[in-house]
């Protein structure tokens, strides 16, 4: 693993944890995902995401939040098999994406769409939608925080999508230290792989819906700055909705950078989330949030490292599932058929990507 933004000491740090990490992983998954995966089969696989990635991300920079978001959601239900982006459950009733903790809050589908579309122009189903995913989520970690990861490859698509799921494993903004301690473990994911990766909500915004309510909870017993509440109130109606559109950056400092400001804000009782606050309030999850805020470096490099340890929850791969042609929908049942175009949109300014 490589990383950006560092010195070749705390590369060669980096490289030391994830090369312990992959001993770590599952054997399947150890053995069946691959850095290097398309080498062979599609050499400009990466590259060609890349492009797509950057070229929305300079159109709208809620791009790169809205992608690492897409892929956290994508891994925690049915693992990390693009199942998050199918708009059409074939065994009938919603998809996961039309769970209350997905909808209307993720986005940026079709910045997947247009990096599979590229990707299929130049390797016809050869590269699936969850690796895209994958590669475009750590493309947004590169171009918000100067970081650079390899990505393990070689992930199936599934072919099943369903909202009870999404409602029974995403954690929502209110969970406490309990439910998110055990909501990750469930995932094989440590204590510390929680912290860490809770310090995405460095960058990305936020509905009313998620957090005011339990906020003026929060209010009363002290754990939120006063005066932070009141601006969250101010730009916030009385009473928002799951589709009330108003937002808020989730880190005030630096929105639109991947940093550690996140973790400095919390002792501030500046955390937008009641489940923010939390890392601060536990015994077991502060002595972590506080090393983070005090070492950038570190945060940095066991980010990138739970990044591939979450990527490889319960991956499919082999002969298993499909490589899907078209994101949004299971492959049609006749091999010669074949999927809908794809359409080369970037998401509006107003489309902003959500946490």
């Amino acid at each position: 693993m490589r990383t950006r933004g560092g010195s070749g000491f705390a590369g060669l740090q980096v490289a030391c944890v994830v090369a312990a990490l992959c001993l770590l992983l599952p054997t399947g998954s150890r053995a069946q995902l691959q850095v290097g995966f398309y080498n062979t089969s599609c050499p400009n696989a990466e590259a060609l995401v890349r492009q797509v990635v950057t070229a929305a991300f300079a159109n709208n920079s809620g791009v790169a939040p809205g992608l690492i978001r897409l892929h956290f959601h994508d891994c925690f239900v049915r693992g990390c098999d693009a199942s998050v982006l199918l708009s059409v459950n074939p065994a009938g009733g919603k998809t996961e994406r039309e769970s209350p903790a997905n909808d209307p809050s993720l986005r940026v589908f079709d910045v997947i769409d247009a990096a599979k579309a590229a990707v299929e122009r130049s390797c016809p189903r050869t590269v699936s939608c969850a690796d895209v995913l994958a590669f475009a989520a750590r493309d947004s970690v590169t171009l918000t925080g100067n970081l650079f990861y390899d990505v393990p490859a070689g992930r199936r698509d599934g072919r099943v999508s369903n909202e009870t799921e999404a409602n029974d494993n995403l954690l929502g903004p209110d969970s406490t230290a309990e439910i998110l301690i055990d909501g990750f473990g469930k995932k094989n994911l440590s204590i510390e792989d929680m912290v860490v990766l809770s310090g995405s909500h460095t960058i990305g915004r936020s509905h009313c819906f998620s957090f005011l309510s339990t906020n003026r909870q929060r209010l009363a017993n002290g754990t939120i700055s006063p005066a932070y509440q009141a601006l969250l109130e101010a730009l916030c109606p009385p009473n928002p909705g799951q589709f009330t559109p108003n937002t808020t950056e989730i880190d005030v400092s630096t929105p639109t950078v991947l940093d550690n400001n996140y973790y400095k804000l919390l002792p501030l009782n500046l955390g937008l989330h009641f489940s923010d606050d939390q890392l601060i309030r536990n015994g077991t999850l502060a002595p972590f949030a506080s090393a983070f805020a005090a070492n950038e470096t570190l945060w940095k490099d066991k980010f990138a490292a739970a990044m591939i340890k979450m990527g490889n929850i319960e991956v499919k791969t082999g002969t298993t599932d499909e490589i899907r042609l078209n994101c949004s929908v299971v492959n049609p049942s006749s091999s010669s058929s074949t999927a809908g175009v794809i359409e080369m949109r970037f998401p509006a300014a107003d489309e902003v990507a959500t946490s």
